[in-house]
């Protein structure tokens, strides 16, 4: 089994140097505020009134995270290391991803006010950072999940991708499902139509990457079981390295690290609700650009719509049920009862036979069915006839109902080109809530 990280997408995603920092670090610890578009869509400031996510444990499997750096002293745990068996809050400064991503999380900025440097969505979470092999390594990946599930995480950020599971980690993924944390993951950075194996297991929140205006990142992959979008294009966030503290990526990994965020905020806020309800608030909050209006949810490549954490911690929403929209994991699939049948489907063929029996169809029943059958072949042969009449013997030109260009027929809108494509900026990509004014 081969594990890659979503870090990095074609065309040399992460961005680091004077062209985005200046040359002293406290030059870059000044600018880099400014750069964290994701914190004013989200009208942070006013997300920090409703929750910081204190007292939640947010596991980061991941490279090793530098807990020494100035945005994050004090929030990082000891955590461990599958690499060499030590303790994971340390890192040598050659891979970035796992900082980046507690980051993103919880951040806390520095100098007076913390007003410079990087400020994660959920400030006051603590990171449970568990460092595990870049390729796999041999490393199976359910010893990180237990041991963050063990641990206390209450969100696991799994910012990371595989191209298949053992049955040893799917069941570690489902031990996280039964004992309630929420685990978030990346959906991939192929801008394929197939999900990460990781994101594609029942009970994990499968996430994809949006831009600056709500349009989705065109190597975001997609499928039908993503639940949610996230900022993912040009995040700033810190690095491992003392010499330059900030960097800027673009990538699943950054949208994973904002829902896991998101859901701290709400697990402080609302500690009596499960992991299923936490998703349910934020699915039942999420949004669209206004160029996506009408679209059937779950979308493919928007899920449910992007994250509103300030709609998500203030809108009054029922609990729902213990599940939410999470799927329950199964150990066979062949024997997967939950969300498989429609309300009042019948739950396998030898209930419909049974009630096929019971139904008691008699000789009128099935002399009505047979009038019907005549009526039925009665309008096809009218039909014909007058299609000869007037010579259209076939469909329209073009080969199909209206032909190419041709208006949708119901209940088959118009689709975009290209999906992925990105359009312009727009002001209100994440509207905030009544009552409140964008970009404060």
């Amino acid at each position: 089994m081969s594990f890659t990280r979503t870090l990095r997408a074609v065309g040399g995603v992460v961005v680091a140097g004077a062209l985005l920092f200046g040359a002293a670090p406290t030059a870059s610890a000044d600018q880099i505020r400014d750069l964290q578009w994701p914190l004013k869509n989200f009208e942070a400031e006013n997300v920090w009134k409703e929750s910081t996510g204190k007292g939640v444990t947010v596991a980061v499997i991941d490279a090793p995270v530098n807990g020494s750096h100035p945005d994050l002293t004090g929030n990082v745990l000891p955590g461990k290391s599958f690499i060499d068996g030590q303790q994971s809050d340390k890192s040598d400064g050659t891979n970035d991803h796992g900082t980046a991503m507690a980051a993103i999380i919880a951040a806390h900025g520095h100098g007076p006010g913390n007003a410079d440097g990087v400020k994660g969505l959920a400030p006051d979470a603590k990171i449970l950072p568990i460092a595990y092999p870049e390729s796999g390594g041999g490393v199976g990946l359910e010893g990180p999940i237990r041991y963050a599930v063990d641990h206390h995480a209450a969100v696991i950020n799994l910012s990371i991708s595989a191209a298949s599971l053992s049955e040893a980690e799917k069941e570690a993924l489902a031990y996280a499902v039964k004992k309630d944390v929420l685990v978030v993951a990346g959906s991939g950075n192929d801008g394929a139509n197939e999900l990460n194996a990781i994101a594609s297991v029942p009970g994990v929140v499968a996430v994809g990457a949006v831009d600056k205006a709500g349009q989705v990142w065109e190597k975001s992959n997609s499928g039908s079981q993503l639940m949610l979008t996230a900022p993912g294009v040009k995040i700033a966030s810190a690095t491992a390295s003392n010499s330059e503290p900030y960097r800027q990526g673009t990538g699943t990994s950054d949208s994973t690290a904002y829902v896991s965020a998101a859901a701290a905020l709400l697990r402080s806020k609302f500690p009596d609700l499960t992991a299923g309800q936490i998703a349910n608030r934020l699915v039942k909050t999420a949004g669209l650009p206004p160029s996506k209006a009408g679209l059937t949810l779950p979308d493919p490549h928007y899920g449910y719509g992007f994250i509103r954490p300030l709609r998500a911690l203030t809108q009054d929403i029922p609990a729902g049920s213990k599940n939410g929209p999470l799927k329950t994991p199964q150990a066979d699939p062949s024997t997967a009862t939950n969300g498989a049948n429609s309300a009042g489907a019948s739950s396998g063929t030898g209930d419909q036979a049974s009630n096929q029996k019971s139904s008691g169809l008699g000789t009128i029943a099935i002399a009505g069915i047979a009038v019907g059958v005549l009526v039925v072949v009665g309008i096809v042969v009218l039909v014909v006839v007058r299609q000869k009449k007037n010579g259209r013997n076939g469909p329209p030109p073009g080969g199909g109902f209206g032909g190419p260009g041709g208006p949708p027929g119901p209940g088959f809108p118009q689709q975009p080109a290209n999906p992925y494509q990105q359009q312009p900026n727009a002001p209100g990509a994440f509207p905030p809530p009544p009552n409140q004014h964008p970009g404060q």
